[in-house]
């Protein structure tokens, strides 16, 4: 019996027109490093330029609408086109665009016409690079708790404040921030978004240097850094959504970042992992034995699961179909197999999965890359806790009200 999902004879042919065109733009010299940590500036740009390639056609943010530089595809296409970037180890977008990825469907919840007309083409085109500015030393899964202000001064903010854990190593061009633009109003009520170019004077980046993070699918996020904000004036038109409704604007951003789109980038690591176990030394494949056998089948399953609810939520966003706890739950469970994940490696294969032994040197590390960033990935876009608590709010656990998904189209 065949369970596996088979494309229809159009998707067939996007696949095709798909993979021709990805291998076309994607170079020989690209490289791919376990740790994007390691990842050069030149090995950056060449990232970068296939992004420019995929935004011409669209397919850079194939969801997004054909006016703002996207490819208005299907759910079934965009599927496929991750697919395709996947198999050939890289994500979609193929670098760190955290930004983009969360800011550009919330700018089109809740952009004017004009910002949307301004803001979108570039992220959609890959002509920029946008990091995203929560988390500070005394906020992270309270959000609600930043300090960084934005005072109005005439035709301009100005920013004061720090965000930490942000971005990845080579900079960005523009940042989607949350700040304070009401210091003494209501909790909730007191918090704007601001589109920020980053080589505005009163900008400092500094790398964390002691904190590497994860990145799905080659796409550089390695690095993290802390921005710090002196004086600095933003041109007041980049206030996305309304001052003093920014509590508003994140529940869009965090849906996203929580799941509520599916996250289609497959980590590769695992197909890596498991067709090594398969590759005889001396004779012997460690999927010879077989409980070893029998856990390699249990972590494909788990893996599979995964993905499935990622496909699903990626679906019903792209469908506009009902929703409500869906993207904690995808969350939830991506962080906790993850981890399950990198503990069945190490118990299949023993310590020197964890090395660059002669039988596991073609994956050049990202077998330690992948079980590290198992245990930092609990953390980042809400905690194990906090996605629970989403979930428990969603589904009117307590006797409270049921709380709703927040829009996304």
């Amino acid at each position: 019996m065949n369970f596996a999902i088979e494309d229809s004879a159009e998707q067939g042919t996007f696949r095709k027109e798909a993979r021709a065109f990805i291998e076309e733009i994607v170079p020989s010299t690209l490289e791919h490093m376990a740790d994007p940590v390691d990842m050069s500036y030149e090995q950056y740009q060449i990232r970068r330029d296939i992004g420019r390639a995929l935004g011409e056609r669209g397919w850079l943010y194939p969801s997004m609408p054909k006016e703002y530089g996207g490819g208005d595809l299907s759910a079934e296409n965009v599927a496929i086109l991750h697919d395709e970037m996947t198999r050939i180890g890289l994500a979609l977008p193929p670098y760190y665009d955290a930004g983009g990825r969360m800011g550009a469907p919330t700018i089109l919840v809740w952009g004017t016409d004009e910002h949307k007309k301004r803001f979108l083409p570039p992220i959609c085109k890959g002509l920029v690079r946008t990091w995203q500015l929560l988390s500070e030393p005394g906020a992270g899964s309270d959000l609600a708790g930043i300090k960084t202000t934005a005072i109005r001064d005439g035709n301009h903010y100005v920013v004061n404040g720090q965000k930490m854990y942000v971005g990845s190593s080579h900079g960005a061009d523009q940042s989607w921030t949350i700040v304070v633009t009401d210091p003494k109003g209501e909790r909730h009520k007191n918090l704007s978004w601001l589109m920020i170019p980053m080589d505005l004077p009163g900008i400092t980046v500094t790398p964390m240097d002691l904190l590497a993070t994860g990145g799905e699918g080659g796409s550089g996020c390695g690095v993290k850094n802390a921005v710090f904000f002196d004086n600095v004036r933003v041109p007041a038109d980049n206030l996305v959504g309304g001052e003093n409704n920014g509590w508003k604007v994140a529940t869009t951003h965090l849906e996203v970042e929580h799941g509520g789109m599916g996250r289609l980038a497959d980590r590769r690591a695992i197909t890596d992992f498991i067709n090594v176990c398969k590759e005889k030394h001396d004779g012997w494949a460690i999927a010879d034995d077989p409980d070893a056998r029998e856990e390699i089948v249990n972590l494909y399953i788990e893996s599979e699961i995964t993905k499935l609810f990622a496909l699903r939520n990626h679906w019903l966003s792209h469908t506009n179909q009902p929703r409500s706890y869906e993207g904690s739950q995808y969350s939830l469970r991506r962080k906790l197999s993850g981890l399950d994940i990198g503990e069945k490696m190490v118990r299949i294969a023993g310590p020197l999965v964890l090395t660059k032994d002669k039988r596991w040197a073609p994956v050049n590390g990202a077998i330690e890359y992948f079980q590290r960033d198992s245990i930092t990935a609990l953390h980042p876009g809400a905690t194990t806790d906090i996605q629970r608590v989403i979930m428990a709010r969603r589904l009117g656990i307590g006797g409270r009200e049921k709380e709703k998904a927040a829009n996304l189209r």
